[in-house]
């Protein structure tokens, strides 16, 4: 046995080594203090009429069917449930919970467009338990970001930070109604960010570990200095709850969001007018990419400020506005702040080589241009890429101004093995456009062989490059 001096040692140790990672640990106790009482629970009413129910369709379409005699059996019991066939809608209320924060002594508050959407009355309960009626200012779906307004003076208010200097790692809090547990404090630490989000393209968003559940939404992230760097959004979740992944909108975009709504009353966004895909590892070698970065243009908008400033299908944009395109979803929130009728300038490899490029960039239209769609004509023989090809119909080959059709694709084939199938058009081959079958059979029979070549199809509405090897024993 160890004498009991050593043992006494050893303990005083573990005491001192317990205390020093103690005081590693962060303490929230006075950030929460500090800020806590500019955070705001918001509840919101809309009135559902009972037309809308589905039970309201279901009942009328029963009546009619059904045509209940005024006594007849179970009668009472189907009015019961349904009520009468034909009578007027009753409405009724939903009601939806999350949270905000004040940014203005005057009553401003931001939270998130999901929820107050639809809402016909928005209710704010502060921290001192008042219970106030908001006005939705503006409310921006693209970003998920809203703006309301209380009828209130002398109100705390947040500092607003710079989400730009966050570092991966870093400790963040955020406080909120998760449940409708008002002035719910938690913690984590940034585990990514720029995170591009699907049906989100124009937000870069943070993504951590902090526990965020229903009710949190809107509701803010604090950096270690007690300022907000963003709001909380999004889980990722297959249970409907926390499981590690949250997402924040930067307090950046938000700021802009809401400056806009202020000005003008609604968010106008930048456009260039272009289809993107990430550059693959595969897709780095056939373009003579060192690296595989970048946004590659699968496709250019007719009209769009793209094609005006000659960006072409097959260019990778590297830069924008001197800032590195690292994946192409860097590109659209990039683009998406830039002010309307604002020129930017794009740094791009075509062909092997860079080039510079200057862009005056539009306001994001409202609805993306459709694309036609195509039929057969006449049939092709074999190839080296294995597939049978037709040309467009008049309608497609005007509407796309190039290509054919691929009507099957050999199995095992350098075409089947790229991920080529039949219904996809066939837009350039190694970067160089096809403009009908007799262009492809003189393109296809002098295709390189033993490297990658990049192929541009056209698929379900878009265009997208993809890699084809055909081997030296084909």
């Amino acid at each position: 046995m160890l004498p009991l001096k050593r043992l006494l040692i050893l303990f005083s140790l573990l005491v001192m080594s317990v205390q020093a990672c103690a005081a590693l640990l962060p303490d929230f106790a006075e950030l929460v203090e500090s800020n806590g009482k500019a955070v705001v629970n918001i509840s919101t009413r809309q009135k559902i009429t009972d037309s809308q129910q589905p039970w309201g369709q279901l009942r009328d379409e029963l009546g009619e069917q059904l045509q209940i005699p005024e006594n007849a059996p179970f009668g009472e019991l189907f009015r019961h449930f349904f009520g009468e066939p034909g009578m007027a809608p009753q409405p009724e209320d939903t009601e939806s919970l999350g949270s905000g924060f004040i940014i203005s002594s005057d009553g401003f508050i931001i939270t998130n467009h999901h929820v107050v959407d639809g809402a016909d009355e928005v209710l704010v309960r502060l921290n001192d338990k008042r219970e106030l009626a908001a006005e939705i200012i503006g409310s921006d779906e693209f970003s998920d970001i809203a703006l309301l307004k209380v009828e209130a003076s002398n109100l705390p208010v947040v500092e607003i930070g710079d989400p730009s200097k966050l570092r991966v790692g870093e400790w963040v809090l955020a406080i909120g109604s998760p449940f409708g547990f008002d002035q719910s404090a938690t913690a984590g630490i940034v585990s990514a960010k720029e995170r591009s989000l699907p049906r989100a393209n124009y937000v870069p968003f943070i993504q951590t570990d902090v526990a965020i559940n229903p009710g949190n939404s809107g509701g803010p992230l604090f950096n270690m200095d007690g300022r907000v760097v963003g709001i909380n959004s999004q889980i990722y979740s297959r249970t409907g709850g926390f499981m590690g992944l949250s997402f924040a909108i930067p307090v950046d975009v938000a700021m802009d969001v809401v400056q806009q709504i202020k000005d003008k009353g609604s968010v106008s966004r930048g456009w260039l007018g272009v289809y993107i895909q990430e550059v693959t590892y595969e897709l780095a070698q056939s373009f003579q990419l060192d690296k595989p970065v970048g946004a590659l243009v699968s496709q250019v908008i007719d009209g769009s400020p793209a094609q005006k400033a000659g960006i072409r299908a097959g260019d990778v944009i590297l830069s924008f506005n001197g800032r590195e395109i690292r994946d192409s979803s860097d590109l659209p929130p990039m683009v998406g702040r830039v002010p309307v009728d604002s020129k930017a300038r794009l740094k791009l490899l075509r062909d092997g080589k860079v080039k510079q490029l200057e862009v005056l960039i539009e306001e994001l239209p409202t609805e993306d241009t459709p694309l036609a769609r195509s039929a057969p004509s006449s049939a092709s023989p074999a190839n080296p890429m294995g597939v049978d090809v037709v040309d467009l119909d008049t309608d497609a080959a005007a509407e796309l101004g190039r290509g054919v059709l691929i009507k099957r694709v050999a199995a095992d084939s350098p075409a089947a093995q790229a991920g080529l199938r039949a219904g996809d058009i066939l837009l350039q081959l190694d970067r160089k456009n096809i403009k009908n079958v007799a262009d492809f059979r003189k393109k296809v029979a002098n295709l390189p062989t033993g490297r990658m070549i990049p192929v541009l199809v056209h698929r379900q509405g878009a265009d997208q490059f993809i890699v084809m090897k055909i081997s030296d024993s084909e």
